[in-house]
């Protein structure tokens, strides 16, 4: 019987976004986001987990080579995300609000398909020090 492992690779990005629902009222989105409906955007600095899941390979030892992660990781969400707005310079969230929640689904969308089945993926994105989600649960 193979053992499953989980390997973790934590990565850090800073990005800027604005909650905000457009069906919506400017009352109604302040009194819902509060200051994160903040016309002029505000920013954090998240903290990424990402959690690969499998067997370990009998030749390498390795659950996945954890090189071949972090280079996917900075290619597909750093790269993409850093030092961006969500909101405006980034195609994902053109029509999606950019709450954490969110931001994680699509963090996991963006490699699970370069993971494929042979990997159980989980993402957990800190938003702030004391705020974060994970997905799937």
């Amino acid at each position: 019987m193979q053992k499953r492992v989980s390997v973790y690779r934590k990565e850090h990005f800073n990005a800027a976004h604005r909650l905000n629902n457009p069906q919506w009222s400017k009352e109604k989105n302040k009194e819902v986001f509060g200051p994160c409906n903040h016309d002029n955007f505000h920013g954090h600095n998240y903290e990424l987990i990402v959690k690969v899941t499998g067997e370990i390979d009998e030749d390498t030892g390795y659950v996945i080579d954890l090189k071949k992660l972090s280079d996917l990781v900075k290619e597909l969400i750093i790269d993409r995300f850093d030092h961006k707005n969500l909101n405006l310079d980034t195609i994902e969230f053109k029509h999606l609000n950019p709450s954490a929640e969110n931001i994680a689904v699509v963090i996991y969308e963006l490699l699970k398909p370069s993971l494929g089945d042979t990997y159980d993926l989980q993402i957990r994105l800190y938003e702030t020090e004391r705020n974060f989600v994970e997905y799937p649960v």
